[in-house]
């Protein structure tokens, strides 16, 4: 038998370890792995921030948070609902790809997920509060979570109080997931007079939406504390230089044609990034980028090669964070499926620049939430006074029928009508756009295999209702 001389073994062994880095990912070294710090809001709108332009409702920690990073104008979420938007983003797929379609869903077990990527690249990979649906977190592989049943207040300072305890110097992804704004809103509201509050487009203005209001600007406002709170003991604790920062939300807020909706109240979220010497601090980008960038764009910066598709859906917006360019996806699609019997009617959308589609797949169907369905805690109150004033006022009354009676088909000169107040799918003028964009949203449900699938028994129009409907 011919020998092999040690340096050879060694040659051997060293092609065979290289072989396997490749294969698993090109496993960064330390120093190309920085910490990464996810700190996620719950039923947060864009708009009710200072960053992005509210005048009556202030977000004090947001805005130092911005100072030092970049803010994205054009983040979209895959789904206006908790579960299927928070699956998209750790898993990288669609809902219908994933399995994560209707709210309180979970994607496939099969599925790699995102705490397996990042652990492959020598991380640790923690969740204190609600970062899947809640108390699924145990199902998508964390090294270590804590605090993840519903608003249970105490996940961001126990998850500060971890960080401050931690001793490793294992490279380490962090998220802290806090339940505000998320109702029940609290009525310790902050210091304002109801009539300076803005009520938004497309909304009835009663003097107990205003109450309500000023209750939501209370939540969000303990979630600007919370943030600002994650981000400074991150910095002192993970130090400033070598901590990649990302704060956004999961979805627009429970209001009316938000949460449960494909208008951009309920799919534009919050993103602002942060990543000294790396991301470029005090500007704006308006590169859309969707939660399913998120998975291959945290591999990136931490130094691995990731997944592309038809893999996952998502990719790397890596280049935006370093200043390299201004875009990256042409096109947003959403998608919402439902939320028990709460809200069962299946909505999809397509959007670019300029302009949106949103094909409701059941308008025979009764569009219906938990803000009109549940308790006063979940809006009822405020949607009463909707209906009320609807009885004497012509424009509140098409503002619920609207609400309740969806057309087949919408579509928004996103330019002329940011707030989609005006449906222009049947004048004859957008003919050509209507149907472009129709045939868009359906060649990208079919390659995702969406089928369109109704979860719950649904309310026909004018169905008469005595009491809401139950699991």
């Amino acid at each position: 038998m011919e020998k092999v001389s040690a340096g050879a073994r060694c040659v051997a062994v060293g092609a065979m370890i290289l072989i396997l880095t490749i294969a698993r990912g090109a496993v960064a070294d330390d120093r190309t792995r920085p910490n990464i710090v996810v700190f996620i809001a719950d039923d947060h709108s864009l708009r009710d921030s200072s960053v992005y332009g509210s005048t009556d409702l202030k977000t004090p920690n947001m805005a130092r948070v911005a100072a030092e990073g970049l803010v994205f104008d054009c983040a979209f979420v895959a789904s206006p609902s908790c579960a299927p938007s928070r699956a998209a983003l750790l898993t990288g797929l669609m809902p219908a790809r994933n399995g994560a379609e209707p709210n309180h869903s979970k994607p496939r077990a099969d599925l790699k997920k995102l705490p397996a990527w990042l652990q492959e690249l020598g991380y640790e990979v923690v969740a204190f509060g609600k970062v899947s649906h809640y108390q699924q977190t145990k199902d998508y592989g964390f090294d270590h979570f804590a605090h993840d049943k519903f608003h249970e207040d105490v996940a961001v300072s126990a998850g500060i109080d971890w960080l401050r305890a931690r001793k490793s110097d294992q490279p380490l992804c962090l998220f802290i997931g806090t339940n505000w704004p998320h109702v029940p809103w609290p009525h310790d509201t902050p210091e304002i007079e109801l009539a300076s509050i803005q009520i938004p487009a497309g909304h009835v203005d009663t003097q107990i939406t205003r109450a309500a209001r000023a209750r939501y600007f209370a939540a969000v406002q303990k979630m600007d504390a919370e943030l600002g709170a994650v981000f400074d003991a991150a910095n002192e604790v993970l130090g400033k230089e070598n901590t990649f920062f990302l704060a956004t939300a999961d979805h627009g807020a429970q209001w009316p044609f938000a949460k449960w909706n494909c208008y951009d109240a309920g799919i534009r979220c919050p993103m602002i990034a942060v990543w000294p010497g790396h991301v470029r601090q005090g500007v704006r980008t308006s590169a859309m980028v969707s939660w399913i960038d998120l998975l291959p764009t945290f591999i990136d910066i931490a130094g691995g090669t990731p997944p592309k598709p038809p893999e996952i859906d998502g990719r790397s917006f890596s280049a935006v964070l370093r200043g390299e360019t201004n875009e990256h996806r042409d096109r947003i699609f959403t998608t919402h499926s439902g939320d028990g019997q709460m809200n069962v009617f299946p909505i999809r959308s397509v959007r670019n620049a300029d302009w949106k589609y949103i094909c409701n797949l059941h308008p025979e169907f009764e569009y219906t939430t938990h803000i009109d369905l549940g308790k006063p805690v979940d809006g009822a109150d405020y949607f009463a006074s909707w209906r009320a004033k609807g009885k004497t006022d012509p424009a509140a009354a098409a503002i619920v029928k609207r609400y309740h009676q969806r057309p087949a088909e919408e579509l928004y000169d996103l330019r002329a009508d940011p707030d989609e107040q005006r449906n222009l799918a049947a004048d004859p003028r957008n003919a050509a756009q209507l149907s472009a964009m129709r045939a868009e949203l359906d060649r990208w449900m079919k390659e995702q295999g969406d089928t369109g699938r109704i979860y719950g028994t649904p309310l026909l129009r004018k169905a008469e209702r005595t009491q809401p409907p139950t699991d």
